[in-house]
């Protein structure tokens, strides 16, 4: 599709992944956006709003990748399906999946919303383990 942004956005998402920086998917994102994700009560908005959210999501971390093996795109939007598997800041490997879809506005992202499994996010003495 000629209006395609999923690969772009993966890409750039990888990147920023890859080197602990926001910049490359910040760049993407336009000064109007709107990002949120299960933990935030309110969207961030515009640039601003995307750096501070990319650089909360990879403070999380010390390494993290994620993989995406399904997506769905339109003219103006896309869904994809990811794992992500790395190292919590606390050392702790983490593997855990979720949703993730942008709207997009020509080569820019307006609108990004992701769903993921929180539980993965628990103190592993806090997890339940299959009985």
């Amino acid at each position: 599709m000629s209006n395609s942004l999923a690969e772009p956005f993966m890409r750039a998402l990888q990147a920023s992944e890859e080197a602990m920086d926001p910049a490359p998917v910040v760049g993407l994102f336009t000064d109007s956006s709107e990002l949120s994700n299960l933990s935030s009560q309110e969207p961030q908005r515009g640039i601003d709003g995307a750096q501070t959210f990319w650089q909360n999501y990879l403070a999380v971390f010390q390494q993290i990748h994620s993989n995406f093996h399904h997506v769905i795109e339109t003219d103006n939007a896309a869904v994809m399906e990811w794992i992500s598997d790395g190292t919590l800041k606390n050392g702790e490997p983490i593997r855990y999946k979720g949703v993730s879809i942008i709207e997009t506005e020509g080569d820019k992202v307006t609108r990004f919303s992701t769903y993921y499994d929180s539980g993965a996010f628990l103190p592993q003495g806090a997890k339940q383990r299959p009985g």
